[in-house]
């Protein structure tokens, strides 16, 4: 009988790895994303509190209009820079990306880049 690789049970295992190490405080929060087959998400977390101070995906009404006629990438970069967008509104300027275990690579990259786009620091 042949056995499928759970790989989300890895990316758990890598995520609670990194999560050791990485942590969002009130200074610098902690930008999390999120990515499943069709959407992705991307919170901004201050770990000493517990709360999510700021969100964003692609089933959002705002990012939903401009995501029409986009590739899943695309629409990644552009939750990125709404985030990045949410976060300055909040006066929030500097973030420790948290990829979530997944590689920095494609969307996760492109949520990245969306948010320097909008302004935040990493």
């Amino acid at each position: 009988m042949i056995t499928v690789k759970d790989k989300n049970k890895d990316r758990v295992v890598r995520h609670k790895r990194v999560r050791k190490i990485v942590a969002g405080t009130t200074e610098r929060p902690r930008l999390n994303v999120y990515r499943s087959l069709n959407n992705i998400y991307a919170q901004i977390i201050d770990d000493s509190k517990g709360k999510t101070l700021v969100s964003a995906s692609t089933l959002d009404k705002e990012v939903v209009e401009l995501i029409k006629d986009k590739n899943k990438t695309e629409a990644a970069r552009i939750v990125g820079e709404v985030v990045g967008k949410r976060a300055k509104a909040k006066k929030i300027k500097e973030v420790v990306f948290d990829r979530g275990g997944y590689l920095y690579t494609g969307r996760v990259q492109a949520v990245a880049d969306g948010a320097r786009a909008s302004g935040l620091e990493f």
